[in-house]
């Protein structure tokens, strides 16, 4: 009787100790790449024709959004990134009074170029305001940022490149 309850209980113990061991689940790739672009936590300077430019990154709302403040001589803005599903989004608060909001296709590899294209923007008084379509970004290294701004004007494309370094 002893051995017949032993018998039954093995198993049990097999699955206990095998949930024991199992590794963790890896975190998605979009959790990844947001840890990522956490990273840039901190202050960087750059220069956009004559004017120098600043980006001030803060995390907030609980670790779970990214938050860009660029300052520059006539120009404040807010980005913030946050996470939804298996992309990353950006919400730009333009000075120009409009919000963009761009989508990262499904991430692939979480320490690439993050491209985010347009999905859709709020505060536009006509569809020829300017506005921004998008937005890659690359870290080079731990110090070296460039992010290149896509924008539309009165239905001409342009694009705005900036390179910061890190200062703090």
């Amino acid at each position: 009787m002893k051995v017949f309850r032993l018998l039954l209980l093995l198993p049990l113990i097999g699955v206990t100790v095998s949930a024991w061991y199992a590794p963790a689940a890896q975190k998605p790739n979009s959790d990844l790449a947001f840890e990522y672009l956490s990273s840039l936590v901190g202050e960087w300077r750059g220069v956009e024709g004559a004017s120098e430019v600043k980006l001030i990154y803060t995390l907030t709302a609980d670790g779970s959004a990214l938050m860009e403040d660029f300052r520059a001589p006539k120009d404040e803005m807010i980005t913030m990134f946050t996470v939804d599903g298996d992309h990353l989004v950006a919400t730009h608060y333009c000075s120009v009074g409009n919000q963009p909001q761009m989508i990262t296709g499904p991430i692939k590899d979480p320490s690439s170029n993050l491209v985010f294209s347009l999905s859709r923007v709020t505060g536009l008084k006509t569809p020829d305001d300017w506005h921004n379509t998008g937005l890659t970004m690359t870290l080079e290294d731990k110090q070296h940022l460039t992010q290149v701004w896509t924008y539309e004007h009165k239905g001409q494309k342009g694009t705005n490149t900036f390179r910061f370094i890190r200062t703090r």
